[in-house]
């Protein structure tokens, strides 16, 4: 009978290295390990990550982000720790999860899941020729982190993930996702690395024909700043954000950002200002 790991490791993207497949691998198992604590209880799963496994998103994404559903600023990952490091132990990994300390206080609390590459490689891919090119001390960290002062209006819903066990998520819906990516294309700061991915999930939503949550768009783009309070915030002022973002990227810089993480390097050929001012147009609001 197959372990689970190997079970999931068939489930992997076939395309990507063994590396990445691994790093697909420990992204579930932390995401059960999470379920088995409570965690999800009060967090939403929301971001690339999301998209990617519940959504069919054709790009690899690496971090795992969360949203208390409820605002609450003395919330710390601090409980969830021993239980989840106790799960990944369980499927024969040795792990290390630890909380990440930050010099300025944020709305974000981050911890990062440690292990080392090589033993990984060795548990995953036994007898692969690449595991003698592995240097000892590299390490495979995944991160996650979670927003404990969410803005409103976001809606949720319940899926069911099969890897490595049947378990319950709730994570945003469809157009509340799309309110999130909206808000991070527009408002990034992107400073010398355009990211590429936020361009390549946004015409996944446009062609899945997904309409974007307003309420809970304008509610992240005044928390964040990108709108002043007193503005008049509808539909005409949203596609004159967007064509003026477009306007500004480097697309070729763009282009570098996601090429590693998509398995057809043509499907960015055609991007640039113009074609993506021109399939803005199909968005569709609710």
């Amino acid at each position: 009978m197959k372990s689970e790991i190997e079970r999931m490791l068939e489930h992997t993207n076939p395309n990507k290295n063994e590396k990445d497949r691994i790093r697909e691998v420990l992204q579930n198992l932390t995401l059960y390990g999470l379920s088995t604590t409570g965690f999800l209880e009060r967090a939403a799963f929301y971001g690339g990550t999301a998209l990617r496994l519940f959504h069919g998103l054709d790009r690899f994404s690496e971090d795992l982000d969360f949203s208390l559903k409820e605002p609450d600023m003395d919330f710390t990952l601090d409980p969830f720790i021993p239980g989840l490091e106790k799960s990944l132990r369980s499927f024969g990994l040795e792990v290390d999860v630890s909380i990440r300390n930050k010099n300025i206080e944020t709305n974000i609390k981050s911890a990062f899941l440690k292990s080392n590459t090589k033993e990984l490689m060795l548990e995953m891919y036994p007898n692969n020729d690449t595991i003698k090119n592995i240097v000892r001390t590299e390490v495979t960290k995944i991160k996650f982190e979670v927003d404990i002062d969410p803005p409103p209006y976001a809606n949720y819903e319940t899926l069911m993930s099969t890897d490595p066990y049947l378990f319950p998520v709730i994570l945003y819906d469809m157009p509340s996702l799309f309110a999130g990516k909206l808000n991070a294309m527009l408002c990034r700061g992107w400073k010398n690395r355009v990211k590429g991915r936020d361009l390549y999930d946004f015409l996944f939503y446009i062609s899945n024909d997904v309409p974007v949550n307003m309420r809970h768009l304008e509610a992240r783009l005044r928390q964040t700043g990108c709108i002043d309070d007193d503005c008049t915030f509808d539909s005409t002022y949203l596609m004159r954000m967007m064509v003026d973002k477009f306007k500004s990227i480097d697309f070729d810089s763009a282009k570098k950002d996601v090429i590693s993480f998509i398995d057809r390097p043509e499907a960015v050929d055609g991007w640039n200002a113009d074609s993506f001012i021109k399939v803005s147009e199909r968005l569709r609001l609710e």
